[in-house]
């Protein structure tokens, strides 16, 4: 029965470290409060890029701190109010229905203004291969 015990132990830990050897090179540790579920993954006609997008939902005061991206991002609310924040320039607020389009490698912030949850629907056209996120 020990034995049995010892040996199921191990096997869980073993295939833990496999999942987590398995994730996506791209994936990084969430914000708490954040939620990010990609939704499209297509190679695009111009060599080396793919279109990625992701559905991003935050919890109430939520925040995704500065940020990069290796290629253009369109970000559409689908619920909610959300801030971004560029480096050197105001805060900008949108809300439901409003997008926004920000250029490759342009540092940025997000964050849950309002008192509900919020999300946005995220289209990354970006070079294949590359992190998608990188923290500043």
């Amino acid at each position: 029965m020990k034995a049995t015990r010892v040996i199921a132990t191990a096997v869980l830990f073993v295939g833990s470290g496999l999942a987590q050897a398995q994730q996506p090179e791209n994936q990084m540790a969430q914000p708490s409060g954040i939620g990010r579920t990609e939704v499209l993954r297509h190679d695009l006609g111009a060599p080396g890029r793919e279109v990625i997008q992701v559905r991003v939902d935050f919890a109430p005061g939520a925040a995704f701190g500065m940020h990069t991206h290796p290629g253009e991002e369109v970000a559409y609310v689908l619920e909610g109010s959300l801030e971004y924040q560029f480096e050197g320039k105001p805060p900008i607020t949108l809300k439901t229905g409003d997008s926004l389009f920000i250029p490759a490698g342009t540092p940025h912030a997000a964050r849950n203004v309002g008192s509900d949850k919020a999300a946005e629907l995220a289209t990354y056209l970006v070079e294949k291969g590359k992190p998608l996120v990188a923290v500043k």
